[in-house]
């Protein structure tokens, strides 16, 4: 009669652990998010995200100087304008304040990686992402502004363009417009598979960037979709993606599988700012580990096939690993 298999064998000490442990984390795995507010005097926590803050312009240099110490080499700049229209035009202005933010840290640090969100939410008086016609978002106008505002921030110094508004088309065109403006060599972090998540609430604290009314449910994803969720990957790749995100990540597990499966481009997780806060509170009342949670969450993702995750953990697991020696 055959025996059992003891799995076990391989559990046994810590050391046998080490060496057939399948998924780790690095650093070079993680991209840190800065939120740079234009006339701020002095860095402010956000009340639903602790030990998260909206910088000034002068304070995101030492964050950016922090982080590189701990070994984060990459960034990705949101901005909160003081002047808000209906066509986010501080977007894409030279003298914007994500124009600013990554002039200045790129000044300072050349050798980070310097993301650019590209969007205009946090731009616009009303709080959606596109350009609106009574109600309702126009994509292809939308597109328009896009551009203008992916091409000022690559004019900026920035390393990678990630649009995350939602619209159609919006990689084929970003390209195009990056291309013709001389920017062959700056690449697109799309935010291919973008749903409409609850996840959300406390990014839209941090951005000031709550849309005025309604929802964004006619751009971004239904969270119950899977097949498009592929469709959309497959449409960017098409359209000169560099790289894919899943965003978020936790509940979209699946998801990050099954893009991983169907494309070599590399696949990052948007580990958002919800994921973030539900842990940061539960460790504050006591009930989980923060630091085993977070790195449970982070490695769930890894192994789901991300190869990169923009986390608002990154200085956290940073110290981790550190003290590890890893």
């Amino acid at each position: 009669m055959k025996s059992f298999t003891r799995h076990r064998r391989l559990r046994r000490t810590a050391a046998m652990r080490d060496m057939v442990r399948e998924t780790s984390l690095s650093v070079h795995d993680v991209i840190q998010p800065l939120f740079v507010k234009e006339g701020l005097e002095e860095k402010q926590e956000v009340s639903s995200m602790p030990g998260v803050f909206q910088f000034s312009l002068t304070d995101v240099l030492a964050e950016v100087a922090a982080c590189v110490e701990l070994g984060i080499k990459s960034f990705i700049i949101f901005g909160i304008p003081i002047h808000k229209d209906e066509i986010g035009s501080q977007a894409s202005a030279e003298d914007g304040i994500v124009q600013q933010a990554i002039r200045l840290i790129k000044n300072h640090f050349p050798e980070v990686l310097v993301v650019a969100d590209t969007c205009l939410c946090e731009f616009t008086s009303h709080g959606h992402c596109g350009i609106l016609e009574g109600e309702q978002v126009l994509n292809d106008a939308s597109l328009e502004r896009l551009v203008e505002v992916a091409v000022s921030q690559a004019r900026a110094g920035a390393d990678i363009i990630a649009p995350s508004n939602a619209m159609d088309g919006y990689v084929y065109a970003i390209r195009k417009g990056l291309d013709e403006a001389g920017f062959e060599d700056i690449a697109i972090m799309s935010y291919a598979i973008k749903f409409a998540s609850s996840f959300y609430g406390p990014f839209r604290d941090a951005g000031e960037s709550a849309p005025a009314f309604g929802d964004r449910k006619t751009y971004q994803m239904d969270p119950a979709n899977r097949l498009e969720a592929l469709r959309e990957a497959k449409s960017d790749e098409e359209e000169g993606a560099d790289f894919l995100m899943v965003k978020p990540a936790l509940a979209f597990l699946d998801i990050l599988r099954d893009v991983k499966n169907q494309s070599h481009l590399p696949l990052v997780a948007y580990n958002v700012s919800g994921e973030y806060s539900m842990i940061k509170a539960a460790a504050q009342n006591g009930w989980i580990d923060e630091e085993k949670v977070m790195l449970e969450t982070l490695l769930g993702m890894k192994r789901a096939g991300a190869d990169i995750i923009i986390t608002y953990f990154a200085k956290d697991l940073a110290v981790y690993l550190s003290k590890k020696g890893g």
